[in-house]
């Protein structure tokens, strides 16, 4: 047994012992594998790193403006159900983890003067229920912003404040209070709304840690705070029990706290979901209904458009230069003579934001910029835009190859056109499967071929899911049977779950109840599938009667697939509140290896509609690692 004074001790980076059980340290690989065949040891896994992921968004999702609540600045401080910040009381507890408070003094956030910034003002709020069980660390809190915590290898003494703006950005976007004129620039004005908030920073310079992470769950989940919103991941998946956002969720789960958690930055480079776990909820972003477009409008009258985020004056009749080398690398430029010129940037293996740079420190009036991602628009340091359409950038170079004093005006840009608050006695599955049924379908042709394994059950709607009618509920045990059906014993579970009564059933399914449905079909093969579910009566008169019918809704036409659901027809009283049914899908496979079968599975009593989807794949799961919800 190590001392306090031993170097075994010195090597102890943190002890999870208030939520988890287990602790990170610095070990040799031979160390790591020993450790790992000792009994009672459940996994042992280096600390990976990850990243970090993440004005509109709120009222684009059809968020109610007002449902009670305390006036902010003037403003009516909106409460009402969120996905990620719970807003209907004051005593809901929303845990960022990976970021941090606002960013550094006078910016958005000041250290001691927070309350003269109303997105964190504590105005209406009475200190926090004594349930509330959490710290502050080098940072003052208040009502609002009631706990803040930082973690790095176990040092002390940090401080928990955002040096980069991606905790400011996802701190105010969950939990900010309602500040009426918010706006980018006079680019984008929209409304903050907000519960309390705790704070837990993981990420720094190099990333974010899995031992951080830990570190953070163990401590929000005792501190007692009602969700849990991350905004990290990496490029794919991992297995459960070696993926500390999995572990960590997992024991929220056991205490009722929901995880949300980022999908990934992956969804425009092969699609890969990184947040897997059916304990948690994964949430991507889609577009908006928006753009943000800039414009040059050339000497000969030509108007081309791009995307940009510039709130800069227009750049009036500037000389249009092409580099000398053909690049926009700050050291490519440093040697030319751009200043007071528009500089055309052509494709290139660098950022955009660095020909942005570049071109500034050049001393450029503004930039033209070829990229390969379409509609993504930048904050740059100078006045640009952004093209992906490379006629558009050769008609630029047309016009000034041609002209003796080629000349072009940039103008300014412009735009174009919680659940768990409001049912405190939900578990963190029943919040998500609202979420998830009431989803508005997004089957776009931008998703042709790929359905719910492109962008998951489906856009939002967090208004419908208030009051979602039907609710498909999964417990700790629930998921512990989906475990064992992958693989892992009894004796792992029960240290995982800290219950000795964990046991792996004979036969345990492998199907969860979730509101989705998936199944992988050989190409080419007849199948024939079947998917159990079991659903809740939580609609507006949840101890009465009620009745659902169900409908079967193909995508596209299927004209091989027989589906069917058995019974067609739900009834609820006052004594039954549960009912179950089963769906059987046969057929013969597409015979390519890449395709995807969506069908969704609809009940409706007239009032509510509660949508699940099902989707049958013979896509490689090795090549396509996706998740529906």
């Amino acid at each position: 047994m190590a001392t306090e004074d031993s170097p075994a001790s010195e090597r102890i980076v943190h002890s999870y012992k208030r939520s988890l059980n287990g602790f990170a340290a610095r070990l040799t690989a031979q160390e790591a594998q020993e450790l790992s065949g000792m009994e009672g040891v459940v996994s042992v896994f280096p600390s990976r790193t990850h990243e970090l992921l993440t004005t509109r968004s709120w009222d684009f999702l059809g968020f109610p403006h007002a449902a009670g609540g305390a006036a902010v600045g003037g403003r009516h401080h909106r409460r009402h159900a969120g996905l990620q910040a719970a807003q209907h009381s004051a005593n809901i507890f929303v845990c960022r983890v990976c970021m941090c408070p606002m960013k550094n003094p006078r910016q958005t956030f000041g250290h001691s003067a927070y309350t003269e910034f109303p997105v964190v003002s504590d105005e209406g709020f009475g200190p926090p229920p004594t349930r509330w069980k959490g710290a502050r660390r080098n940072f003052t809190c208040n009502n609002k912003i009631i706990g803040a915590r930082a973690y790095q290898g176990g040092a002390t003494g940090l401080s928990p404040r955002d040096d980069e703006g991606h905790g400011s950005h996802t701190a105010s976007t969950v939990a900010g209070r309602a500040v009426g004129n918010v706006s980018f620039g006079g680019l984008v004005t929209g409304t903050a709304r907000g519960a309390r908030l705790a704070v837990y920073k993981v990420c720094w310079d190099g990333g974010c840690g899995d031992a951080d992470i830990l570190a953070a769950f163990d401590d929000a989940i005792a501190d007692g705070v009602d969700v849990i919103s991350v905004s990290l991941g990496s490029s794919r998946p991992r297995p459960y029990f070696e993926d500390a956002q999995a572990i960590g969720s997992f024991h929220a789960m056991k205490r009722g706290v929901l995880t949300s958690a980022s999908a990934g930055n992956s969804g425009r480079v092969g699609g890969h979901v990184c947040n897997v776990a059916p304990w948690m909820l994964s949430v991507a972003a889609s577009s908006i209904d928006r753009r943000f477009t800039d414009k040059i409008v050339l000497g000969n009258g030509n108007t081309v458009v791009g995307a940009s985020i510039n709130s800069f004056p227009a750049v009036q009749n500037a000389t249009l230069v092409f580099p000398v080398n053909g690049s926009c690398d700050p050291d490519d430029l440093a040697q030319g003579s751009y200043k007071g010129k528009i500089v055309l940037c052509p494709a290139h293996s660098g950022f955009v934001r660095n020909y942005g740079s570049g071109s500034f420190l050049a001393g450029a009036a503004g930039a033209v910029i070829v990229d390969s991602v379409t509609d993504q628009a930048y904050i740059l340091p100078l006045p640009a835009l952004v093209v992906t359409h490379q006629h558009q950038f050769d008609g630029i170079l047309a016009y000034v190859n041609t002209t003796s004093n080629p000349v072009g005006t940039i103008e300014t840009a412009e735009t174009a056109g919680n659940p768990q608050s409001f049912h405190r006695d939900w578990s963190p599955a029943m919040v998500m499967s609202a979420l998830i049924t009431t989803a508005t379908p997004m089957n776009t042709s931008g998703n042709a071929g790929y359905s719910e394994l492109k962008y998951g059950a489906g856009q939002l709607n967090p208004s419908k899911a208030r009051h979602p009618g039907l609710v498909y509920d999964s417990s700790e045990g629930d998921y512990v049977a989906l475990l064992c059906a992958q693989g892992y014993n009894a004796t792992q579970l029960a240290l995982v779950t800290g219950s000795n009564s964990t046991t792996c059933a004979a036969g345990s399914r492998g199907d969860l109840n979730y509101p989705t449905m998936a199944a992988h079909v050989v190409p080419g093969k007849n199948f024939n599938v079947s998917f159990a579910r079991t659903v809740t009566n939580v609609g507006r008169n949840p101890g009465g009667a009620a009745v659902y019918h169900v409908d079967i809704i193909f995508v596209a036409s299927n004209a091989s697939l027989e589906v069917s659901v058995s019974p067609a027809l739900l009834e609820f009283s006052a004594s039954s509140r549960t009912a179950s049914y089963t769906v059987t899908v046969s057929g013969a496979a597409p015979s390519a290896a890449d395709k995807v079968i969506s069908v969704s599975i609809v009940w409706s009593d007239g009032v509510h509609v509660v949508r699940s989807p099902l989707v049958l794949y013979t896509a490689n799961v090795d090549e396509h690692t996706s998740a529906v919800g």
